[in-house]
């Protein structure tokens, strides 16, 4: 099946690289029009190489008139916005006696403050025109606890329980926005990279992160951005408020 999304427009967070980046390469691929955001500079030129009508806008999630800002473009120059995928996210190491008040504040500025403020814009204007599907990323640490991410499963938690509550406002007919939370284990990506490095940088740093799911590696980017489509597209048109994983099994234990 091609073009699941064909003529739909989306706004992705993160969009610069690791999961966003993913995803919006495959809404595109798929036949929607994507703003790729991030605060990352870069992020300008992943949309260029996109191509048109693709386009890379620089934002910082925890900016509330930023985001207003953002959404009010996207709808004045494409007319609508039909998707939300809340990528961005940041993770620091820290058990509940070393990790820092800062650390926990900025993970939940960034992680869940981000969240709610994007979709507060986004079904302001999806409820506009005839709704709309969210999704937000949070990770398996917002379902079972890590003793080492203290802050980080806080923030994924949240995450959790605030797309539910969104999905029971949006179910209503006068809103019509879907909003579903996609539950990624160890994904291949520069934020797991980061984290094999605040371990220790070695080999065994980084096996240790692929053996945590029972399938014994690393998930891919793409794994994780083809539920992503599938929760943006008109296919789960009946699906709203659900946890999906993408873990390789590593919750199933």
């Amino acid at each position: 099946m091609a073009n699941r999304v064909e003529g739909k427009v989306a706004i992705v967070t993160g969009a610069a690289s690791g999961i966003g980046r993913g995803c919006a390469e495959m809404l595109a691929r798929e036949g929607a029009r994507v703003f790729l955001t991030d605060r990352d500079p870069r992020v300008v030129d992943v949309g260029a190489a996109l191509g048109a009508p693709h386009e890379g806008l620089v934002l910082d999630v925890t900016d509330e008139a930023g985001w207003q800002r953002v959404v009010d473009d996207v709808v004045a120059r494409a007319g609508k916005l039909d998707i939300l995928v809340n990528s961005a996210g940041i993770g620091v190491l820290g058990d509940i006696e070393h990790a820092t008040l800062k650390e926990f504040r900025l993970m939940y500025a960034v992680n869940v403050e981000g969240v709610f403020l994007g979709c507060r814009a986004a079904v302001g204007a999806m409820k506009q025109t005839g709704g709309g599907s969210i999704v937000n990323i949070s990770s398996v640490a917002g379902l079972v606890a890590d003793p080492n991410l203290a802050g980080y499963c806080a923030s994924k938690g949240a995450v959790r329980m605030l797309t539910k509550s969104i999905a029971m406002h949006g179910a209503r007919k006068s809103v019509n926005v879907r909003c579903n939370s996609v539950h990624p284990s160890f994904i291949d990506t520069p934020m797991v990279a980061g984290m094999a490095e605040a371990m220790g940088g070695t080999d065994g740093a980084h096996e240790k992160l692929a053996k945590a799911a029972p399938m014994g590696r690393l998930g891919r980017v793409e794994e994780v951005a083809y539920l992503v489509l599938y929760l943006a597209s008109d296919e789960s048109s009946f699906t709203t408020g659900a946890e999906m994983v993408v873990d390789g099994g590593l919750t199933a234990r």
